[in-house]
């Protein structure tokens, strides 16, 4: 016989939130350290590390503002426990900056930079997803610079702090390395429908390898 559910997850169903999450009104500003200030004339968006052609490539902010632009709609989980329902994103789909600058044939994982040396770590699969996307507004309107504007990663299937704010490239990687908050702690995958939010819940396969 299996386990009987908990009220938790059972309530995580009918809500139609993940386990221990509560439904937010309103967005909350939630982030470590001080809100950038963005340059025009001195921002670029990177890709490096194990690019196809390995190169690095580059974009300033009118270039990149210029790739193609696409909505998503999707919730956003913060490891917290507050949940935003039903939010329009727009901006640059990640599978755009994969598909001209393609990662070499060994790459496993993304690292997502972002201002004053912020990272996040990726699985090359949940980078590529068709919803995540490098987003430059919501709502229709652009980002505030506290909810990290010019650009955030939004990966809706992932808790919100594998979607940096202020991002400013990313690096491909042939091996799996911990970014900021999983080096503090933090769930190297990240799944909220599987309330993976501390480092200690991993199991084998789900960290790097030592």
């Amino acid at each position: 016989m299996g386990q009987p559910e908990s009220r938790d997850h059972r309530a995580s169903e009918q809500s139609g939130l993940p386990p221990g999450q509560r439904l937010q009104r309103g967005w909350p500003v939630t982030h470590y350290g001080p809100v950038p200030k963005f340059k025009p004339d001195r921002w670029e968006f990177r890709v490096f590390g194990a690019t196809a052609d390995g190169e690095k490539h580059c974009w300033n902010h009118q270039e990149f503002s210029a790739l193609p632009f696409a909505s998503v709609v999707a919730d956003l989980h913060c490891v917290t426990k507050f949940s935003m329902i039903g939010a329009e994103w727009g901006g640059v789909p990640a599978r755009t900056v994969l598909e001209l600058a393609p990662p070499a044939p060994q790459v496993t994982h993304v690292m997502v930079w972002a201002e004053y040396g912020f990272s996040s770590n990726l699985r090359l699969a949940d980078f590529a997803s068709d919803r995540t996307l490098f987003a430059t507004h919501k709502g229709g309107e652009l980002l505030t610079a506290e909810h990290g504007f010019p650009l955030r990663l939004v990966v809706p299937h992932l808790y919100a702090w594998k979607g940096p704010k202020w991002v400013r490239g990313i690096e491909y990687m042939t091996a799996d390395r911990r970014g900021f908050w999983e080096e503090r702690g933090y769930h190297n995958v990240g799944d909220p429908w599987r309330e993976q939010r501390y480092s200690y819940q991993e199991e084998p396969g789900e960290g790097p390898e030592l």
